[in-house]
């Protein structure tokens, strides 16, 4: 059993809600993730928040030009370096289901090089990382993340980026984190 800290701020009941809370709480229940948890139900003490961060959100996880196993290995990157927990507690399966090699993820996990499978990955990583540790990127990676994914993709990547950084930071601030019996990764 982990002894994971207190959390800071818990979600709005729902016997309480306003109606812009119940609007927002059932736009994220519509949407392809069926349900309310982590960062998204703490969102829900803002309405407006949650309802703008919905449709960014669904768009980010699940209708990018980079499909699931790049948008995966994206947002566990950002998790990597932001630290975040439940990030990467949530997001790890779905990395894998997503086509990430297990070698890959835990790699990424420990701060290894990975040993990925294609350019792709490759690219997606080393931007990922370098934009979320310095925040920006260098004219020569720049240059070679487009002449691997394009420039489109590069777009959904940065806003990806830049989006579960947002995510990773709400979590870490609030203290949300995994269920007690989930094992520390990051220490």
């Amino acid at each position: 059993m982990t002894d994971w800290p207190a959390q800071r701020l818990l979600p709005p009941d729902p016997k309480n809600y306003t109606p812009e809370q119940q609007k927002a709480h059932d736009a994220f229940v519509a949407s392809p993730r069926g349900r309310v948890v982590g960062p998204l139900a703490l969102w829900l003490h803002r309405a407006e928040l949650a309802q703008a961060t919905e449709k960014l959100g669904s768009y980010l996880r699940f209708s990018t030009t980079l499909g699931p196993k790049l948008t995966e290995l994206a947002i566990i990157t950002t998790a990597k370096v932001w630290g975040s927990e439940f990030e990467w507690y949530a997001h790890k399966p779905l990395a894998i289901k997503g086509g990430l090699s297990e070698e890959v993820v835990e790699a990424i996990r420990t701060g290894a090089e990975p040993p990925y499978a294609d350019d792709e990955e490759r690219a997606v990583h080393r931007f990922a990382y370098e934009a979320a540790m310095e925040r920006q990127v260098s004219d020569e990676l720049y240059q070679s993340t487009i002449d691997t994914i394009g420039k489109d993709r590069l777009v959904d990547l940065v806003a990806l980026i830049g989006y579960y950084g947002f995510v990773s930071l709400t979590l870490n601030t609030f203290r949300i984190l995994p269920p007690a019996d989930a094992p520390r990764e990051f220490g």
